[in-house]
């Protein structure tokens, strides 16, 4: 989920200038029109198994139609600047995020990069006591099931995971379309203030 642009650069670990041996590359290659994965090694490495045998493809290795996609989709990234876009969202979303936080004691952090985002709900921002319990279901995890469906009534599709709303726009979002996905976000995020201690 961290490469493609999500994070505001083509790879999450360019943010640290961090140069990996190996990155392992999916979806987010071809924008998931069609199924395909990558590997991606430094030159040292490939040298090291360019004249043998490596068994790291399976049904879709090499695939046509994939890797077409793939060229077309990272052609289009270029041409339209989605990983800018990322970028600029990203200085948005740190600020808007913040002061979400700032009016809801249920928000305990806010962390992320570009367009990748959580925000942790909390009972309680001292303790960080989650608003929901790891792996609950059920009545346990009706506070965050609550804040799902209002938001969905409203418009607005919740990426959630136990205590944590992710906010993982698509890359071409625009400020105006966040403005309104934060907004539905500020009322709703009222019903998860009523659980803090």
């Amino acid at each position: 989920m961290a490469g493609f642009g999500r994070t505001g650069k083509w790879f999450a670990c360019e943010h640290w200038d961090v140069v990996p041996d190996i990155l392992c590359v999916a979806k987010g290659i071809n924008s998931g029109y069609v199924p395909l994965g990558a590997m991606i090694a430094r030159g040292e490495i490939i040298d090291q198994v360019r004249d043998r045998f490596f068994p790291g493809g399976l049904t879709y290795a090499g695939h046509p139609l994939a890797c077409a996609s793939a060229v077309a989709s990272i052609e289009a990234f270029r041409e339209e600047g989605v990983v800018e876009n990322a970028a600029a969202m990203g200085d948005y979303f740190r600020e808007a995020l913040g002061r979400l936080q700032e009016r809801h004691p249920s928000i305990g952090e806010v962390r992320g990069l570009g367009c990748f985002w959580g925000i942790e709900l909390v009972r309680d921002r001292e303790t960080k006591e989650m608003l929901v319990p790891f792996n609950a279901s059920g009545e346990a995890a009706a506070p965050v099931s609550r804040v799902a469906k209002a938001a969905l009534e409203r418009g607005l599709y919740l990426m959630t995971h136990w205590n944590v709303v992710m906010v993982v726009p698509p890359l071409t979002i625009t400020r105006e379309e966040a403005a309104e996905g934060i907004a539905i976000l500020d009322d709703v995020l009222a019903i998860a203030d009523e659980y803090v201690a």
